[in-house]
């Protein structure tokens, strides 16, 4: 019965210590900050052609979003 016990002890204690490592670990995440473009006139519709767009304006990409279907460039927040 005392055997019992303390196997259940250190099973309990592991578990505890593997869920406390688990929780203190947090990875943070690049934000994504997006921005309409200047220079891209229409309704977007060719994701390429506005991501071309976007990095002549100096940003590494660009998607076509929204109701409208306007180019937004994106970027990473700092």
């Amino acid at each position: 019965m005392e055997r019992s016990s303390r196997v259940f002890s250190v099973v309990l204690l592991m578990l505890v210590l593997v869920l406390s490592t688990e929780i203190g670990t947090k990875v943070a995440e690049a934000r994504i900050c997006e921005s309409a473009s200047y220079r891209f006139k229409g309704i977007c519709v060719s994701r390429s052609n506005c991501a071309n767009v976007c990095k002549n304006e100096g940003f590494p990409g660009g998607r076509c979003r929204g109701f409208r279907r306007r180019c937004l460039c994106y970027k990473h927040c700092g």
